[in-house]
């Protein structure tokens, strides 16, 4: 994927279509010339709908599209005729995008999987016909409701990368070297910081057919979270990811104080990504012998699983897609444990009668 295609941010004006109006229509044929009323109701105006689409990896396809409106409901008519609904407007988005509303930052939404639908822009309401306000006092109505107007507003849409494995690390420390090393991804490289403007994915294979997926996202600086360098541009990308991968180079001048700078970062923008599974990598190790290694492996945190490789020359990669996959592993196993508690947990809600609807029981 080319950087310059990657899009992760867009604001668009969403208008969502207004209801048809009720028709306030009265029955009058050749042998009925005084028929009572017979006046359909409007349609309903259209919504606009942003759905998940597993076969987008951008908001590129959105970029020169900043106005999405929706179809209006058509009006009522006679013979009790319901007006048609408003044509719905249906916007694809990649797994991962964020809906706010761009004028309050309040959550719309996620969009978690493939198919989930969410309505952004509700349309309006059509109007009643008169046939639904006849009665014994009044039986020739000669009015009907009007549709009620759609909603309308900017919207932003974020795109926070989901992926098995993010690489977290100073700018520089070789995170889109690994990539092309362990992928069949094509990142740019080069020895100047900020390389990487834009996040890189790449699917790892593993043993047996397996694989996952890692991402290379912007390097991140001291005060990332106040917005510093990338910022948040960077940091929100990592909250998708299971494992978070830390990569501090091996000619950095203190290897400890690195990594607490990193997850200082992390812990200031969001205290709940230091739940993530951690590994560490001392990358670019091939120019360090053994005394320089035990060196750095003494000052490394006893906390987490640590691993010298080399992306040039393949030191420790097969070591480091254990690891990986190991803690993949453990996080999969967690999330699933708790959907079984929170499973439990609603089932003790329930009436002794309902368990076996939980439980998908068929007696």
């Amino acid at each position: 994927m080319a950087e310059s295609n990657f899009v992760d941010y867009i604001k668009i004006h969403m208008t969502s279509g207004n209801g048809g109006a009720g028709s306030a229509h009265l029955r009058r044929e050749k042998y009925i010339p005084k028929g009572g009323p017979d006046g359909g109701d409007g349609g309903r105006g259209g919504h606009v709908i942003v759905e998940g689409n597993s076969h987008l990896w951008t908001l590129q396809h959105l970029r020169f599209q900043r106005h999405i409106k929706a179809g209006h409901g058509a009006d009522g008519h006679r013979n009790r005729s319901f007006g048609a609904d408003g044509r719905d407007e249906v916007v694809q988005v990649p797994i991962g995008t964020v809906i706010r509303d761009a004028d309050t930052r309040e959550l719309i939404g996620e969009i978690l999987e493939d198919g989930q639908r969410i309505v952004v822009k509700k349309g309006g309401r059509g109007g009643l016909g008169n046939w639904h306000f006849r009665s014994s006092t009044n039986q020739t109505p000669r009015y009907a409701q009007p549709g009620t107007p759609g909603e309308e507003g900017w919207v932003i849409l974020e795109l926070k990368v989901l992926a098995d494995v993010g690489l977290v690390g100073f700018p520089n420390a070789g995170k889109s070297t690994l990539l092309a090393a362990l992928t069949a991804a094509k990142p740019e490289i080069a020895d100047y910081p900020f390389t990487t403007l834009t996040p890189n994915l790449g699917i790892v294979p593993y043993r047996d057919d397996r694989s996952f997926v890692m991402a290379d996202i912007p390097g991140i600086i001291e005060g990332a979270a106040e917005g510093k360098g990338l910022g948040h541009r960077f940091l929100r990308h990592i909250e998708r990811n299971s494992v978070l991968l830390f990569m501090i180079p091996a000619d950095t001048e203190d290897v400890a104080r690195e990594y607490a700078i990193l997850l200082n970062e992390l812990e200031k923008y969001n205290p709940e990504l230091l739940d993530k599974s951690r590994v560490l990598a001392v990358s670019k190790s091939d120019v360090l012998d053994s005394e320089a290694m035990d060196k750095i492996e003494s000052v490394l945190p006893a906390d987490i699983p640590h691993v010298f490789i080399s992306s040039i020359t393949g030191m420790g990669l097969v070591w480091l897609k254990d690891l990986l996959w190991e803690a993949i592993t453990a996080q999969r196993e967690i999330k699933e444990n708790k959907s079984f508690e929170e499973t439990l947990a609603s089932k003790e809600t329930l009436s002794p009668g309902q368990d076996n609807l939980l439980l998908g029981s068929a007696e």
